[in-house]
């Protein structure tokens, strides 16, 4: 190839690669290169530079170590937003309330009824949507054959405990978790909410109050308060989740009869907490006999090759309920979701059945066959790999567009992204500002029975990235610093 590079001198490639380096750092910093953006290739910059392969990966190493790019596998080098994380979580007071005492959930309503508005954009719903993120047409053809094969499924009552196909598999991949369950003892639900209420009806009473982390899912808070729960708020780290000292003190001073929590892939913050954590966090409730309900809808969304232990994994005794489904990666509208309950796991089976009977066969074999086919494993490595990609994205059109001071988490895994503005934004009148425009955000005080987290916002990455999710997204960033400058 006569335009080849040609070889050099060490030393020559040694300036060359800072040279390189340096050039591309200085195009970062004057948003050339803005936040989010990919690099050229390693071939296509050391063709257009005349430099050798090993001098262009050398540059690019140089910038990662400098946390100005990051490699994605399979798809090349990005621009890495320049967002500070959130501050880290202070100790609060603890005290129960219920929900109902604030107005936490007339809100959480006027957010919903928001979806209903015609032509809204949505940046603020955790539901994905579409081809990109889900395998309709694979799902579709093995439901085909399965009715094929079977047609009188759709005439016959599907009756508990349902599909063992899909049963064998969950507690086969169960072990990518650190967990090790039999499928007898896998009660299928009705997604992941009807799998928390089952949990929180055979442990609690009314009047009990329970531990929930604070921020916190948002439909936490109706569900707690249609039990008449009171919510014990504990505080939550944007890097490393759960205060296991706050559960500790609420613990051994009697003061909650369960607690509710997400130890990988937290909502809304994106994080999970570090393996020693989670494994004090298990040794505790086992200690003090009180359970805990492992919330685990993102936990297989993580981003690292090697996937983080649920807290489950370390449950000697049977004290923690293990709560999850499809929705997020596989199947929204199957609405199939499970859950181990341990100790539990007779009281659970009798509650299923008062509440739903059983979940419906043919769905359940459609995904126990696509589970069975592996195709799961190759789906679920495509969509992380695009969550991740709309994640740095949007960090990189807030780091562009939102005031300046406004703190964003850089999650492990989903597609949540969650955000400190300045302390004087206020992001509820943040949210009806951009409502009168057909924009459809996630308040904080939202996810607080208390009503805190006034100025900050959660943000889904989790629909297309087209211009209408784009100009919606910098036209919240134009009114937040509309707001600023009042």
């Amino acid at each position: 190839m006569p335009n080849a590079p040609q070889p050099r001198s060490t030393a020559a490639s040694a300036t060359l690669y800072q040279q390189l380096a340096e050039d591309l750092s200085l195009a970062i910093a004057r948003g050339t290169l803005p936040p989010g953006s990919r690099l050229p290739s390693v071939r296509r910059t050391s063709q257009s530079r005349q430099l050798s392969l090993n001098t262009v990966v050398a540059a690019y190493r140089v910038l990662e170590d400098r946390g100005l790019i990051e490699a994605r596998p399979q798809s090349g080098y990005y621009v890495r937003a320049r967002l500070p994380s959130p501050a880290r979580s202070a100790m609060m007071q603890s005290s129960a309330a219920k929900p109902t005492e604030n107005k936490v959930l007339d809100l959480i309503g006027t957010v919903l009824d928001a979806q209903q508005t015609p032509g809204f954009i949505d940046l603020a719903l955790a539901c994905p949507r579409g081809s990109d993120f889900y395998p309709g047409n694979k799902l579709a053809r093995l439901m085909g054959q399965i009715l094929r094969r079977q047609p009188g499924m759709v005439s016959t009552y599907a009756l508990p405990p349902g599909s063992e196909r899909l049963r064998v598999q969950i507690a086969r991949r169960s072990m990518e978790l650190g967990m090790a369950l039999q499928a007898e003892n896998i009660i299928l639900t009705n997604g992941c909410m009807e799998a928390l209420q089952l949990a929180l009806r055979a442990v609690t009473k009314p009047g009990d109050a329970v531990g929930l982390e604070s921020p916190t899912y948002f439909n936490l808070l109706p569900l707690f308060a249609s039990l008449g729960l009171k919510a014990v708020e504990i505080p939550t780290d944007p890097q490393h989740g759960l205060s296991v000292d706050a559960v500790e003190l609420l613990l051994s001073e009697g003061r909650i009869s369960a607690l509710v929590a997400m130890p990988n892939i937290h909502n809304p913050l994106g994080c999970s907490m570090p393996l020693e954590a989670k494994k004090r966090l298990a040794r505790l409730v086992n200690h003090y006999q009180v359970p805990l309900i492992e919330d685990g809808l993102y936990a297989e969304l993580q981003f690292s090759d090697t996937q983080a232990p649920a807290a489950k994994a370390f449950d000697e005794d049977g004290w923690i309920i293990f709560c999850t489904s499809y929705t997020k990666t596989l199947a929204p509208d199957f609405r199939i979701g499970w859950m181990e309950g341990g100790r539990f796991g007779a009281t659970l089976r009798k509650l299923k059945f008062a509440s739903s009977v059983a979940q419906p066969m043919v769905l359940s074999e459609t995904l126990g066959a696509f589970l069975e086919s592996g195709g799961y494993d190759h789906h679920l490595r495509a969509l992380k790999r695009h969550y991740a990609q709309h994640v740095e994205k949007v960090r990189g059109l807030i780091a562009r567009h939102f005031p300046a001071g406004t703190r964003a988490t850089d999650p492990a895994g989903g597609f949540l992204i969650w955000l400190e503005l300045p302390e004087a934004c206020d992001s509820v009148a943040l949210f009806h500002a951009a409502l009168a425009e057909n924009i459809s955000i996630m308040p904080g005080p939202l996810y607080s029975p208390g009503g805190r987290y006034r100025n900050a916002m959660r943000l889904s990455c989790c629909y297309p990235l087209d211009e209408r999710y784009v100009a919606a997204l910098t036209r919240v960033g134009m009114l937040a610093h509309q707001q600023l400058s009042r």
